[in-house]
């Protein structure tokens, strides 16, 4: 699966760790991994990715965020929209900083919104798709809703406008 970041189709150096492998080099584990494993993981000397499925709340291991440089967030269809809700979370009060990677469903008309909750990349199902994912960052030029993506809302503009 082509992996989309900063507009670029790039390598992925990640890999997921399977069931009762060693980790060798950057991997992901599940939250069932990390649970049964913390101390060998914690003593791993690559980077520690953490794939988390819509059902498992970032809240659960708020104390361990800051031992992974990445988290994936699953997104097992469209109608689920609990990683959009966790991605703020892990941004804005967990103070999570790592990279934030949608992956699952993840869908061409979503990937705006993605973004403006903290997603930083993104695996996606078609390579012909990339330029269309390209295109969806600059569909959307006024924005209504705050996030912490520090993009300014259309009342901030119209304010800022009126003090001139």
């Amino acid at each position: 699966m082509p992996l989309l970041k900063n507009g670029q189709v790039i390598a992925d150096s990640w890999t997921a760790l399977a069931e009762d492998a060693a980790p060798e080099g950057d991997v992901i584990v599940s939250l069932e991994q990390w649970q049964a494993d913390r101390e060998t993981l914690r003593a791993h000397n690559g980077r520690l990715g953490l794939r988390l499925k819509s059902d498992q709340s970032p809240a659960e291991l708020a104390d361990d965020l800051g031992r992974f440089d990445l988290i994936a967030l699953e997104f097992p269809r469209f109608g689920d929209g609990r990683a959009y809700s966790y991605a703020r979370l892990l941004r804005e009060r967990y103070g999570f900083t790592g990279e934030l990677r949608a992956v699952g469903n993840v869908l061409r008309d979503q990937l705006f919104f993605m973004v403006r909750c903290g997603f930083d990349s993104f695996e996606v199902a078609d390579d012909k798709a990339v330029a269309g994912w390209q295109e969806a960052m600059s569909e959307v030029s006024v924005l209504y809703q705050p996030t912490g993506d520090g993009r300014q809302t259309a009342f901030a503009l119209r304010r800022g406008a009126a003090n001139r």
